[in-house]
């Protein structure tokens, strides 16, 4: 999830503890992307650049690597953390539905996770289009629906119950792109031959004593602690063990399920 809405904690903590769940999607978005030696890739609301660090590794010395986030402090770690061996990857701070690039400047765009946060789902995905190369693929990711996951449906729960009254809105936005409503904002885009299908991984995370007050916090912090305080971030993160019991290992890990869909399409 890349919405930054209710963070205490900065982008550094968002990238340590945001890689295990989102890192086994990376490699299965840049296969869909059909990502070649020499190509001009556009990872779109980048983050800390998960998905343009490993894209600039496919591309090579030939190819060229950019990402656009609106949010600056993503863009600085996502500078700080880019490969020395390529050069190239460029990251900027962009909204999604205005874009500092020429037409047709990109054989893919990538976006990980970042579309159901635009305010502008249509505007965003027209900017692509235009960016985007004739035959240029698009590949994203959604999650899917939170009640199959026990991992997100945990923090959900803590975020009802020690959230406030707002959180629950925000939350629900991390899983308030369907299929449908992407597949008809792309044709509506230009982009045909639009396809899509679940992916699920089952995810080693670390911890969980640590892990799960450490991501809640940086992705929640501020909303339980102004309705709580710190014992109501506290709380929330025992209220996530307590939900994940019967899925943590006796050294504390847990392996759990993470299912999105991902969606395909060419200009």
């Amino acid at each position: 999830m890349t919405d930054t809405h209710g963070r205490s904690e900065g982008p550094e903590a968002y990238d340590t503890h945001s890689a295990p769940i989102m890192g086994p999607f990376v490699a299965e978005l840049l296969d869909a992307a059909d990502l070649r030696p020499g190509d001009a890739v556009l990872d779109l609301a980048c983050g800390t650049g998960f998905a343009a660090h490993t894209a600039a590794a496919l591309v090579g010395p030939t190819g060229r690597v950019s990402g656009v986030d609106i949010d600056e402090g993503m863009i600085r770690v996502a500078r700080q953390h880019r490969p020395r061996l390529y050069p190239d990857i460029d990251f900027t701070v962009s909204p999604a539905d205005r874009l500092p690039f020429e037409d047709a400047t990109f054989d893919a765009v990538l976006c990980q996770q970042g579309v159901q946060f635009f305010p502008d789902l249509d505007a965003a995905l027209a900017e692509t289009a235009r960016v985007v190369r004739p035959k240029g693929r698009f590949a994203a990711t959604v999650w899917a629906p939170v009640d199959r996951q026990p991992y997100f449906l945990a923090q959900q729960r803590a975020l009802q119950q020690y959230g406030g009254p707002d959180a629950p809105r925000y939350f629900a936005r991390a899983f308030s792109c369907s299929a449908e409503r992407l597949t008809t904002a792309l044709r509506t885009a230009g982009y045909g031959d639009t396809a899509h299908r679940e992916v699920t991984f089952g995810i080693a995370l670390p911890p969980l004593d640590e892990y799960a007050h450490g991501h809640l916090a940086t992705l929640w912090g501020g909303l339980i602690t102004e309705a709580g305080g710190e014992e109501a971030l506290t709380r929330a993160a025992e209220l996530i063990l307590d939900q994940l019991a019967g899925h943590t290992a006796p050294d504390g890990t847990a392996t759990l399920p993470f299912t999105a869909i991902l969606l395909t399409a060419t200009r």
